[in-house]
Parts: C-alpha cells; sequence; structure tokens
C-alpha cells in the first residue's frame, strides 16, 4: 500500500473506470517462534479462549464476542514502519505504540502485514526480507517482526493475523531492483509486468505452489490467530494495458468456456488450498479475506448488489467472493464497504444488506471493512467530513444479525484518529471489551 491509503495502488484505474468514489481504495530483538510459542503457552491465545475484563469491585465480567480489527499495512511504510532504516529499538517502540493502540480504542485483533511484496517480514527460506524495514531488499533488519508482534500482540490480549498479498511482486516494473536472489529474477517467466507493476502469473500451477508454500511457512513457524488476504488477486484494470497471460491460458486453460473463467478458477484453487493448508499445519487458526466490497452490480447479474460500481470482484479481479461464502471456504469474510451512507452509486446500507444476504445461513462469519481513513478528509465529500459518519455505520450494521464486527483501515489513523471518528465510535459502541472470534466448528 501506497502511504495515504488502498485507494493509492488504483487511483489511476478507477478515476477511469469507476463511477463511484473511494473503490478501492516493541521487546528483545530476534525474538524466536520457540520464545512465543513458549509464552502462548504460559497465557491462552487469544482466540483460543474466553476473555474477560474487571467488572464492578473488580470481578471478572465475560466480555462479548466480535470482530473489532484493524488493518496495520507495512507496504511502502503505510502505517508501520514510519520510515525504513530505523533501528531495530525504533521499529519495535513504534509497533509497540500501535498495538497500545490498538488496546486503548478497544480493539481486539491486528490484520498485520507480513507479505507486502514478495517478500517477509520474517526470515523465511524463500523470500528476501522485505525492503520496507531496511531500505534494501534483502537486508536482515536483526530481528524478527512477525514473532516479536504475535507475542507482544497476545500478552495485550489482541488476536494477530498475519495478512499476505499473494500475487504482488513490486510497486515497480524494474526487474532488476529486486534482491539478486529473488525468486521473481531466477523464474522471470513467473513474472508479468502490468500497469508499471510486477506481478506473479497467478496463471501458472507452479507460481500458486510457491507462494502457497511461502505464506504457509508463517503459519508453520507462529502460533497465529489468524491468515488473511485482502483484495489483491488479478490486479485492478488499468486502461489501455492488457495482462499478458496468453501462453499459460494456451498451456493450461483447456476445458474452460473463456479465459476469465480459468483466472477464476486459478484463483478459487488458490482460496481452497491455503484454507487446507492452514488446517492441516495449524487446526483452529482462522482464514479469511477482505475484498473489494461489490461482487457485481445488479445491472451485471440479478443476483449483485443494487449498486453503479466500476470496478466488480467477478468481472475485473476473478475473484468469485460471493461463492467463497456461499460455499464455506472462508472462516470469515470483510468486505471493504469504504462508501458513505446514502452515496449515490454505492451506497453503505445497500452493501450492508446484501452481504449480510450472502453470509446468512453459511459458515462464514460477516465482518465489515471500515474506511477510518476517510474520517474527516475534505476531499472524500460532505458525508467523510462528519466525524459521525463511522458511528452511523456501526449503528446501521448493527441492524443485520449477520454482521458480526468491524475492521478498520488503518493502523495509523486508529492510533491519530485527527477527526475524532474512532474516538466516536469508541464511545458509541465499544464501551465494554470484547474477545476476538474464535474458528467457527
Amino acid at each position: 500500500m501506497e502511504p495515504v491509503s488502498r485507494r493509492a495502488f488504483t487511483v489511476a484505474t478507477l478515476s477511469a473506470l469507476t463511477t463511484a468514489r473511494g473503490a478501492a481504495a516493541a521487546g528483545a530483538a530476534g525474538v524466536s517462534s520457540g520464545a512465543v510459542a513458549a509464552h502462548v503457552a504460559g497465557a491462552a491465545a487469544p482466540a483460543g479462549g474466553a476473555a474477560v475484563a474487571s467488572g464492578p469491585a473488580g470481578h471478572p465480567r465475560a466480555a462479548v464476542t466480535e470482530m473489532r480489527g484493524m488493518w496495520l499495512a507495512t507496504v511502502a511504510n503505510r502505517d508501520w514502519p514510519s520510515r525504513t532504516g530505523l533501528t531495530a529499538s525504533r521499529q519495535r517502540g513504534e509497533l509497540t505504540a500501535l498495538l497500545d493502540a490498538a488496546v486503548r480504542r478497544r480493539l481486539n485483533t491486528v490484520m498485520f502485514q507480513v507479505r507486502p511484496t514478495a517478500d517477509a517480514l520474517w526470515p523465511s527460506p524463500y523470500e528476501p526480507w522485505s525492503q520496507w524495514l531496511t531500505g534494501t531488499q534483502g537486508r536482515d533488519p536483526g530481528w524478527d517482526p512477525l514473532a516479536f508482534a504475535v507475542e507482544e500482540a497476545h500478552a495485550r490480549g489482541l488476536a494477530l493475523h498475519a495478512w499476505f498479498n499473494p500475487y504482488r511482486v513490486a510497486l515497480h516494473a524494474d526487474p532488476s531492483r529486486l534482491a539478486a536472489a529473488h525468486p521473481a529474477r531466477r523464474h522471470p517467466d513467473w513474472v508479468v509486468p502490468y500497469g508499471g507493476k510486477l506481478y506473479y502469473n497467478p496463471g501458472l500451477p507452479e507460481v500458486r505452489a510457491f507462494v502457497e508454500r511461502a505464506m504457509l511457512d508463517a503459519v508453520e513457524r507462529y502460533p497465529l490467530d489468524g491468515v488473511h488476504f485482502d483484495d489483491y488477486f488479478y490486479p485492478y484494470p488499468v486502461s489501455g494495458h492488457a495482462f499478458d497471460d496468453r501462453a499459460a491460458y494456451e498451456r493450461h486453460g483447456g476445458g474452460f468456456s473463456s479465459r476469465a473463467a480459468w483466472r477464476r478458477d486459478n484463483v478459487d484453487r488458490l482460496v481452497r488450498e491455503t484454507a487446507a493448508g492452514v488446517q492441516r499445519l495449524r487446526p483452529g487458526t482462522r482464514f479469511g479475506i477482505s475484498p473489494f466490497g461489490v461482487w457485481r452490480n445488479a445491472s451485471t447479474d440479478s443476483r449483485g448488489s443494487d449498486t453503479r460500481a466500476g470496478v466488480q470482484t467477478y468481472d475485473d479481479l476473478y475473484a468469485d467472493t460471493r461463492k467463497w461464502v456461499r460455499e464455506g471456504l472462508l472462516d470469515y469474510v470483510v468486505p471493504q464497504l469504504y462508501w458513505a451512507i446514502g452515496d449515490d452509486s454505492v451506497d453503505y446500507a445497500t452493501l450492508v444488506s446484501w452481504w449480510s444476504g450472502v453470509a446468512r445461513g453459511s459458515r462464514t462469519r460477516l465482518y465489515v471493512g471500515e474506511a477510518l481513513y476517510k474520517a474527516g478528509d475534505a476531499s472524500e465529500g460532505a458525508a467523510w467530513r462528519d466525524p459521525g459518519e463511522l458511528t452511523r455505520h456501526l449503528t446501521l450494521a448493527k441492524k443485520q444479525p449477520e454482521v458480526r464486527g468491524h475492521v478498520f483501515f488503518a493502523a495509523k489513523e486508529v492510533a491519530a484518529d485527527p477527526a475524532g471518528a474512532m474516538a466516536r465510535v469508541v464511545a458509541d459502541h465499544y464501551r465494554r471489551p470484547a474477545a476476538p472470534p474464535r474458528r467457527s466448528p
């Protein structure tokens, strides 16, 4: 993610395509996974047991259970670390400050981005250290951020979900800028340049197998409470550019009615295989995805939402998010509903109702992704200038029993809260603590 928001990654595309605004928009160094496991053995992981809070006269009181999460983005130093090249001590201090902010806001879950651009925030045997730590991809920062984050989150009663981006390789299109040992340089045939960036080709089975191994390495090493993907599968469309996977389609697309159907199957396989791998390696760890909020407009598909979005995940990202929920491939889904109530093209209220209908009767828990970063931003329209917009979102969502909580983008705004919107949410909705949800049986 670029320094402002998710939207920055696709603003050029969405300005041409969308009719809706905001479419896509720290302890001792080198903590080992063994130390984390020992810590958790001494204090139950938050997603594995009931949380309690102090009641009157100090008596314990069982907390309610709901998702209260925040995304903590590391790509382009969006939330953490504040810049590259900080000392390990300074990086740890900034990270613990963000975790402390989550606790102050009575949140209970952190989606920590640990694989932002085909790199790693842990000592991965598959991929280089992330450039967002030291400024140089592949340079050892001298400590293990993921191990530290898990331990410090659990010490505060927070669940930690490791957030991975499966196919994004670089925010530029120059392979020579990647670390010398980067898999994308060793396997240039795996990589597709598109829209000024580099991506792994989701249509190659060997690519899918590799990215799954790279991500599941973290699941095997650390006592994660969850594994999380966001909205990036096939890249957002860029006007005038074509994603060149013709050779892969000719080799592997036999039996499909179209390249689009084949692409959707590629993404389905990634989701299904990752879910199975997570449960094989660490049973009880939850797997969830936060897709762009519009599956399809009703004008395209009668099963879609009454919206007029310029991007549809089914058609443009080849992500059949409705199917994943209906078939129970996910433990939870967090659609990014980054619009205001009453938006002319994409109404928050309409999408909350639509996603509630999709989740109804499924095993997939529904949480709502909230655009905290828009609060108080005059460029986002009149509704977002009102710091009460976000609290009204939670009030409206409470009318839908399928909505089991919310996740806020992103950590920097949770901590700083420049418009006071997060404080309003806490005062109106989070007066008591809540336990993070556990995996559905």
